[in-house]
């Protein structure tokens, strides 16, 4: 493997992971420990990561990473965490589906559903759900935002305003311990918050990754959202907590 495919590797280790160890690495791609450490100095060196004792860490991060890597993150636990939410959504209701690649794995997963009125900021989600002909798509018009399709901003956030929906089925960039969702985009939570308020009940579809990421802006806390779907939560005071507040957690 030559370095740049070996670095690649290392990078969508560490997002999946949230860190990787330099001797671990080593091992699984059959290659000295130096080589790996010098592969980590030059991932660090462009900011793609940062260093710890023995390995790296995803860098602390005010922006996120590229809607291309993010589909291809996690794919098939966002596949199982998709249909386990379209399970949750009968015939004959309504949603809002917002930004991000679960959103849009949902979306196909509700392929086989009739009678639904999809409400969206999300134009990948709303092409998607334009070949379902048992789905009325609204879509919430405001500023496009082009690295993802997403429609952010006050006109959207008053778009929303005039639904209410039966389920909101929300992403999030990252998951703090204390049960905190947060984005890097204020216009976009400004929207995300309105969603929530929306929503009759909210169903919030993450992977496990999101626990290992940090982003800067709150959205809402879990202590808002009726149904967790995941396929990991490291924490058992999270778990706690989550009953505490009557959040039912799904596991894929």
């Amino acid at each position: 493997m030559d370095t740049k495919n070996r670095q690649a590797l290392i990078r969508q280790r560490a997002q999946t992971d949230g860190k990787v160890i330099a001797t671990t690495l080593a091992d699984e791609l059959g290659v000295a420990v130096q080589t790996i450490r010098r592969d980590l100095r030059a991932l660090c060196t462009d900011g793609l990561l940062e260093r710890t004792h023995g390995g790296a860490v995803l860098p602390s991060g005010v922006s996120n990473i590229g809607y291309g890597d993010r589909r291809a993150l996690n794919r098939d636990v966002k596949i199982r965490i998709a249909r386990r939410t379209a399970q949750l959504i009968p015939d004959n209701a309504s949603l809002f589906l917002n930004i991000g690649t679960t959103s849009e794995a949902v979306a196909h997963a509700l392929h086989a559903h009739r009678n639904l009125m999809v409400v969206t900021n999300n134009l990948n989600v709303a092409n998607i759900l334009a070949q379902n002909p048992g789905c009325d798509v609204v879509v919430a018009g405001g500023s496009l935002r082009r690295s993802d399709g997403g429609l952010v901003g006050d006109l959207a956030a008053i778009a929303i305003d005039r639904f209410k929906v039966d389920f909101a089925v929300i992403g999030t960039s990252a998951i703090d311990l204390s049960g905190d969702l947060l984005d890097f985009d204020p216009e976009e939570v400004r929207v995300s918050q309105q969603v929530i308020k929306a929503a009759r009940a909210t169903i919030l579809v993450a992977d496990s990754s999101k626990f290992t990421r940090k982003a800067p802006v709150k959205v809402a806390s879990l202590a808002q959202v009726a149904h967790f779907i995941t396929d990991r939560i490291p924490s058992e005071a999270l778990i706690n907590q989550c009953a505490d507040w009557s959040t039912s957690v799904a596991f894929v």
